[in-house]
C-alpha cells in the first residue's frame, strides 16, 4: 500500500506549470509558475512553518503542552495551525485586521485562537500583532514564540527544498526566479541555493523580487535607507520594518508594483489560465512577466505562486471591491476581447484573392456574414471585403461580377487585439467598424456589435 502517514509528508514537489495565454514565447521569454498553492495548508508558507516547528522540537524549545504564538498575515499561520493540530500543540496568532476574512475563518477551522490588532501600527508599537504575539508568549505557559521574521528555520526550508526542486524540474536552465518578499525566507533560501548550483555550473540566474509600493524593501535594497512606509492592500508581502530571515545579497533586483496591477494580473490569472492564487501571486507574476519581455525568446523564468484564491474570494475577487477600491475602472469592468472571443465561434472565414465577386457575395449570403478578410498574398497587407464595398464596386460599374475580389477589397481597419478592452472595441464601432481580432499578425476573429451585446447581456 502506498500513503502518507499525515497531511504534513505532503508539503513539496510542488510542479511547474507553463503559462499559455499571458505569455507570447515569440516576444518574451517562456514563463513556468511554480503551485504553491497546491501545498496542504493552500501556500508556499507550509514549507517553512512546519520546517521551523522541526527544528524547535530538535533542539527540544518545544514539547508536549507547548503553545506556539506568530504574528501573521495568514499563511504562515494557515501552515503552523495545519502542523499544530497534526502534533497535539495549541496555538495563538495574531493578525492585522486588513486581513481577510477568509484566512481569519480558515484558522478558526484548524483549532487555532486568533487575536486581531491594527493595521496602522508601528511594528514595535505594544500594540502591533508582532508586539501583541510577543507579550502573549511571553505572559502563556509552556509558550513559544515562532518568529518567522528572525527564525532562520525560515530560509533553510526553501535551501533544503523549493530551490533543489526549481533546479532539478527546470534541469538548471532558468535564467530568472521571480518572487515576492514577505519574510524574505523563500526567495532567500531558494535563491541562495539556485545562485550556488548556476555558479558551480558557470553560469548566472538572476532574483527579481517585485514588491508593494509603501514597502520598504525596494528603498533598502538599492540605499540601504528608506522613506515613510505607505499603505498598501495586498496581503502577506512587502514590510514596514526589516527582518533578519532576508538576505538581499542573494536578490539583484526589486522593483515595485502597484496594488491595482497585482489585482487585475491576479484575476487574469485566473480567468486565462485557471489558475486561482491571491494578491501578492498576482505581484509577483506582474514582475515576471515584465522580466520575460527584457530577457525575450529562448530563455526561461520560474515565478513563485505563493497561495490559493480561496482566501480572497470577499477582496480581489469580489468586484464591488475592487470597484469600491477604484480598482475596476470602466475598461476592466467591461471585459475583453479575449472573453468575448470565448462566447462565440471562433472560426474566421477568408476570401480567396482570386476569388470572383460574385461567388464572395454569394459565401456571404449562405453563412449569413456581412464581410471577410481576403487570405494574404506574400506577406502583403491584409485586406477586407465589405458587402458596402462589394455594393458599391458593382454599382459604379468599377467591378463586375467576374472581377477578383482584391479588385474592390480595402486595407483591412478596426483591428484589436485579444487583450483590448471592450471600450477599445466601441471606439471600433463608433467607426462603422466591425472589431477584427489580430494576434501575432493573423486574424483570428471578428466581433460584430451583436456580438459584444449578447456577451454583455450574458454576463448581467
Amino acid at each position: 500500500m502506498k500513503y502518507a502517514e499525515n497531511i504534513l509528508e505532503l508539503i513539496g514537489h510542488t510542479p511547474l506549470v507553463r503559462l499559455n495565454r499571458l505569455v507570447d514565447e515569440s516576444a518574451m521569454a517562456r514563463v513556468l509558475v511554480k503551485m504553491e498553492q497546491l501545498n496542504p495548508a493552500g501556500s508556499v508558507k507550509d514549507r517553512m512553518a512546519v520546517h521551523m516547528l522541526r527544528r524547535a522540537e530538535e533542539h527540544d524549545l518545544i514539547g508536549p503542552g507547548s503553545t506556539i504564538v506568530e504574528s501573521t498575515s495568514g499563511n504562515t499561520g494557515l501552515g503552523l495551525a495545519m502542523a499544530c493540530a497534526v502534533k497535539g500543540y495549541r496555538c495563538v496568532f495574531t493578525i492585522p485586521d486588513k486581513m481577510s476574512k477568509e484566512k481569519i475563518d480558515m484558522l478558526k477551522s484548524y483549532g487555532a485562537e486568533v487575536v486581531i490588532t491594527r493595521t496602522d501600527l508601528e511594528h514595535d508599537h505594544p500594540e502591533s500583532y508582532v508586539m501583541v504575539a510577543k507579550r502573549i508568549a511571553k505572559e502563556t505557559s509552556g509558550g513559544f514564540y515562532i518568529d518567522q521574521y528572525y527564525n532562520m528555520a525560515n530560509p533553510e526550508a526553501h535551501y533544503l527544498t523549493t530551490g533543489p526542486e526549481i533546479w532539478e524540474d527546470t534541469d538548471g536552465k532558468l535564467d530568472a526566479l521571480v518572487g515576492g518578499i514577505g519574510t524574505g525566507g523563500t526567495i532567500s533560501g531558494a535563491g541562495k541555493y539556485l545562485k550556488e548550483k548556476a555558479k558551480e555550473a558557470g553560469r548566472e540566474i538572476k532574483i527579481v523580487c517585485p514588491d508593494p509600493h509603501g514597502s520598504i524593501y525596494k528603498d533598502m535594497h538599492q540605499t540601504g535607507k528608506h522613506e515613510e512606509p505607505g499603505i498598501y492592500r495586498v496581503e502577506g508581502i512587502g514590510h514596514d520594518f526589516m527582518v533578519g530571515t532576508l538576505d538581499f545579497s542573494v536578490i539583484d533586483e526589486v522593483r515595485n508594483v502597484s496594488d491595482k496591477e497585482s489585482f487585475i494580473t491576479a484575476r487574469r490569472l485566473a480567468r486565462e489560465e485557471g489558475i486561482f492564487c491571491g494578491g501578492s501571486t498576482g505581484t509577483a507574476l506582474h514582475g515576471a512577466l515584465e522580466v520575460a519581455v527584457e530577457l525575450g525568446p529562448g530563455k526561461l523564468v520560474v515565478c513563485l505562486l505563493a497561495d490559493s484564491g480561496d482566501r480572497y474570494l470577499s477582496k480581489c475577487f469580489d468586484d464591488e471591491w475592487m470597484k469600491d477600491m477604484g480598482y475596476l475602472g470602466i475598461d476592466e469592468r467591461l471585459g475583453t476581447v479575449r472573453e468575448v472571443l470565448k462566447t462565440k465561434e471562433m472560426r474566421v472565414v477568408f476570401a480567396d484573392p482570386k476569388e470572383t465577386l460574385a461567388n464572395v457575395a454569394h459565401r456571404m449570403n449562405e453563412l449569413g456574414i456581412s464581410q471577410m478578410p481576403v487570405t494574404r498574398v506574400n506577406g502583403g497587407p491584409q485586406m477586407m471585403i465589405h458587402e458596402v464595398d462589394l455594393l458599391q464596386s458593382l454599382v459604379s460599374g468599377r467591378c463586375t461580377a467576374d472581377d477578383d475580389v482584391v479588385k474592390a477589397a480595402k486595407p483591412l481597419m478596426g483591428k484589436v487585439s485579444v487583450d483590448d478592452s471592450l471600450s477599445k472595441v466601441q471606439e471600433v464601432f463608433d467607426a462603422d467598424n466591425v472589431a477584427v481580432v489580430v494576434d501575432n499578425d493573423k486574424v483570428i476573429g471578428i466581433i460584430g456589435k451583436i456580438d459584444v451585446v449578447e456577451f454583455l447581456a450574458a454576463r448581467s
